[in-house]
């Protein structure tokens, strides 16, 4: 009923990583200067729109924001409901973002042959993505993969820097074997961002932009409890 553990998670948790890349880059670069997963960005825009600088948006950063907080409630009252109930709460939940995923590019899809959204479809697929990021995050802290928050690469930076030959710190994990996994989730975050850059950039809808984010996070939750089953066998 858990997650799976090791490099099959790993590859879980980069999967996800890119995912999150290629929504904040499809929703900074078409819905206005809004992050839906990076939420300490969104902070600090909102304080530079509230003041009235660089001309960043506050209605949408405050949507994003809101919108986030109901997806992580919902997503902890969901996890620990079929956590306690002994269900597979992993692939479930993941499932339930790739929903929300799907909704927002639904919301977003446009017939005319601009990239621009009306006002409220543009809110709405902020807040759907919003949504299913407060949930992953939910779900990447009960994970508690270290280094793999799946959202933010802040701290892997840090550890991976600090604990690296440059840094030296035992205690920050120099000579273990964090060094991969930290790549790993750093470079996954910076691969997401491009692609959806490079997608964007050829003229790709952001509705299908986050639709293929859908897509593969519902496969991901697919392929869990096959992978969850052989760390059981090995058990």
């Amino acid at each position: 009923m858990e997650p799976p553990s090791g490099a099959a998670l790993t590859v879980v948790l980069v999967c996800l990583t890119v995912v999150t890349g290629v929504l904040d880059a499809a929703s900074f670069l078409t819905l206005g200067h809004v992050f839906t997963a990076t939420q300490t960005g969104n902070l600090l825009f909102l304080g530079f729109g509230i003041a009235g600088q660089g001309g960043l948006p506050v209605a949408a950063t405050v949507v994003s924001l809101g919108a986030f907080l109901v997806g992580a409630a919902f997503g902890a009252r969901l996890e620990s409901t079929l956590a306690a109930r002994g269900r597979p709460w992993f692939p479930v939940a993941l499932l339930a973002e790739a929903a929300l995923l799907a909704g927002a590019a639904g919301a977003s899809w446009a017939t005319g042959p601009g990239r621009e959204l009306a006002g409220g479809q543009r809110y709405a697929a902020i807040a759907l993505m919003a949504v299913a990021m407060g949930m992953r995050n939910v779900t990447a802290m009960r994970v508690a993969a270290p280094d793999f928050s799946t959202t933010v690469e802040t701290r892997a930076l840090t550890a991976l820097v600090s604990g690296s030959v440059v840094g030296g710190d035992r205690r920050l994990g120099y000579c273990s074997r964090a060094v991969p996994r930290r790549s790993s989730s750093v470079g996954a975050m910076l691969v997401g961002g491009l692609l959806g850059a490079w997608l964007i950039g050829l003229g790709t809808r952001t509705s299908l932009v986050v639709l293929l984010a859908a897509v593969t996070v519902a496969a991901t939750a697919l392929l869990v409890p096959g992978l969850a089953h052989g760390r059981n066998a090995d058990g």
